[in-house]
């Protein structure tokens, strides 16, 4: 891992990350804000799954959220990417990244998981509240915890110097 670390931060890429002074910063915020448009839209699909949010049915939600749920994902992926080019011994080292890295693997076959399941069950049976209902309402919880997971622990690292 170390030999991979130190070619990786020797790559152009990962010298111009680091000296031009306002990318950081930049992929952090994007970073932030697209894993809270993927909770947004977990929790906004999960809430319908659970019959507690609006008359919209179920199918038009999940049709409509998708996109944006995905498309999150690719920024956090893409940020994710620059912000390890930005610091990669201190990040690919840290046991908290590894940690959140699993979580999100996890995370987002759960979501493929949930989002297949969506879309295989006829609504009306989720809202029932039959088998398929309540598959669907612990898919949605799982999925919804591990992405909240994944955004606790990449905070790790200040999580550890607060308690510590």
């Amino acid at each position: 891992m170390i030999a991979f670390i130190q070619w990786l931060q020797s790559t152009p890429l990962s010298l111009s990350v680091r000296r031009i002074g306002w990318i950081i910063p930049m992929m952090q915020t994007l970073h932030i804000l697209a894993n809270g448009l993927v909770l947004s839209a977990i929790i906004m699909i999960d809430l319908r799954v659970w019959r507690r949010a609006g008359a919209e049915p179920l199918a038009d939600r999940v049709r409509r959220l998708l996109p944006w749920l995905w498309g999150a994902l690719g920024v956090l992926t893409v940020t994710g990417l620059v912000l390890v080019l930005g610091t990669p011994r201190r990040t690919l080292l840290d046991p908290t990244f590894q940690v959140k890295m699993l979580i999100m693997l996890v995370a987002i076959v759960a979501t493929l998981a949930l989002t297949a399941v969506l879309r295989r069950v006829a609504p009306e049976r989720v809202a029932a509240g039959r088998m398929a209902g309540i598959f669907a309402s612990v898919a949605g919880a799982a999925t919804l915890l591990l992405w909240l997971g994944a955004t606790i622990a990449g905070r790790g690292r200040w999580i550890a110097n607060v308690i510590g």
